[in-house]
């Protein structure tokens, strides 16, 4: 199992935990809507700062397998290739 897949599988039980402990809980339906509108928003949050972690992480690697300092997205030619 790849550590993606790990991380995904983490994330899922934990917002489905939450869910259901939130849902099941004796509280009146607006603190309980609240609370999973603020659970869902942490979560959202935790998640796409380690989908941008990741992704920096990978855009590091393609750009030192690139070459020092020559961008992903540049537009200038390699060396090798015929400007022609």
């Amino acid at each position: 199992m790849t550590t993606g897949k790990a991380l995904l599988g983490v994330v899922a039980g934990m917002a489905a935990g939450a869910a259901l402990g939130l849902l099941f809980a004796p509280e009146k339906g607006e603190k309980t809507r609240k609370n999973i509108v603020d659970k869902s928003e942490d979560l959202a949050g935790t998640l796409n700062h380690k989908i941008e972690r990741k992704f920096n992480e990978l855009m590091d690697s393609v750009n030192a397998k690139l070459g020092k300092g020559r961008l992903v997205n540049s537009s200038a030619p390699l060396e090798h290739e015929n400007v022609n």
